[in-house]
């Protein structure tokens, strides 16, 4: 119901159908297709959703026989992407999945492309069957796209590398969709993504520079809320754009504890990372979004809790309340023990000179005939960060 309603769809009807057994050729009994058939064409319904995944020869057979369009779960998941996409290495990662989705299934992909491109009859020869012709056309879009999104996911790699010469941990926000995420972000960074009450709000990471409350900065990621089920061909198209995840130094699973089925949820999260590659030793503190939408009783008993976990914080993203308790925590899990060192600089090496001085790391400064020596007190972290300078 929630997917449907993030495309602004009106759900006319729904029904739970249970299934003892898939039919090959309609997923449902053939009793069980007639009366949905019927129950579809006394509501006059445009469109049918099926919460599951359809065969290509299901999908074909129930929309010939009910004479209307319909979505899977799949399906209506790469609608709701493609309407929230933004930035370009999003909108290539979702036709990326869209195409190979449409390959799998090869219904009306022909018309599709040729409106998109203007035609493809230059490509198949005499004979050729329109199947042939439409794999052919939906092969050569999805090469042009890979290497589109190579050469995007090349420069996101610069990009973390020049990130990577910054002492800054990464923190990345993750959560089931809707769970508050991008109202943290907002809150934290006083940025202004777009965070309102729909699935798949943000499609695309977004990255901002915060102060922590010890003076230290860190770097916030916004990431893509994760969902129950979530097709494989998405998990593959926007690995990319989940790779802030895996490259974080401390993650906030932001969970909307007001959601009936809040549990639930945070298992399909937890799962996703783990697919991702994120490991179970990895930082996390989870973020109990929306508790102003308790009862006092349950606020109660979830700030208790809280008070007995360091790796759980209770907050209302909305009204900023538990905000301050939780930075103080993302503070104390970020620090690092701090050692003492005397490094040696050249005359001519300014630049590593100055990111010492930029950072406040430098407690105590002694020229030499050869250049300086420097007594630094800095984290394993900062002392990699400044020799990956060169």
């Amino acid at each position: 119901m929630s997917l449907a309603r993030a495309l602004d769809l009106d759900v006319v009807g729904a029904e739970v159908v249970p299934l003892a057994k898939a039919r090959a050729g309609y997923l449902f009994g053939k009793g069980k297709v007639e009366e949905l058939g019927e129950r579809i064409a006394e509501r006059e319904a445009g469109l049918v959703i099926v919460d599951g995944a359809l065969s290509p020869v299901q999908q074909r057979n129930l929309e010939k026989l009910w004479k209307i369009k319909i979505l899977d779960r799949t399906g209506l998941i790469l609608e709701i992407f493609g309407d929230r996409a933004q930035t370009r290495e999003g909108v290539l990662q979702v036709e990326l999945a869209h195409l190979s989705y449409q390959k799998s299934r090869l219904v009306r992909s022909w018309t599709h492309l040729e409106r998109q491109r203007g035609g493809f009859g230059f490509l198949g020869g005499p004979g050729e069957t329109q199947i042939e012709a439409d794999r052919r056309a939906l092969d050569e879009r999805i090469h042009r796209i890979k290497e589109q999104l190579r050469r995007v996911v090349r420069t996101r790699g610069e990009h973390r590398r020049a990130r990577q010469r910054v002492p800054y941990p990464i923190i990345a926000l993750v959560g089931y969709t809707n769970a508050g995420k991008s109202t943290l972000f907002n809150r934290l960074t006083g940025s202004a993504v777009l965070a309102k009450d729909m699935l798949f709000a943000t499609l695309d990471p977004t990255m901002r520079a915060i102060a922590l409350p010890d003076g230290r900065r860190a770097i916030l990621s916004d990431t893509v809320g994760f969902i129950s089920a979530l097709p494989t061909q998405l998990v593959a198209a926007f690995r990319a754009t989940l790779e802030e995840v895996l490259e974080a130094d401390l993650i906030l699973h932001v969970r909307d504890i007001a959601h009936a089925e809040t549990e639930v949820q945070a298992q399909s999260v937890r799962a996703t990372l783990e697919d991702l590659g994120v490991g179970a030793e990895a930082p996390v503190i989870e973020v109990w979004n929306k508790v102003d939408l308790l009862d006092p009783e349950s606020a109660e008993t979830a700030r208790a809790v809280a008070a007995r976990s360091p790796e759980v914080a209770v907050i209302s993203a909305l009204s900023g309340a538990g905000v301050e308790a939780l930075m103080v925590a993302v503070a104390e899990a970020l620090a690092e023990p701090a050692t003492e060192e005397t490094v040696h600089l050249a005359f001519d090496d300014g630049r590593r000179r100055a990111w010492l001085f930029d950072r406040k790391l430098v407690r105590a400064e002694h020229s030499t005939d050869d250049g300086y020596d420097l007594d630094v007190r800095w984290t394993e972290r900062d002392r990699n960060k400044w020799l990956a300078l060169g």
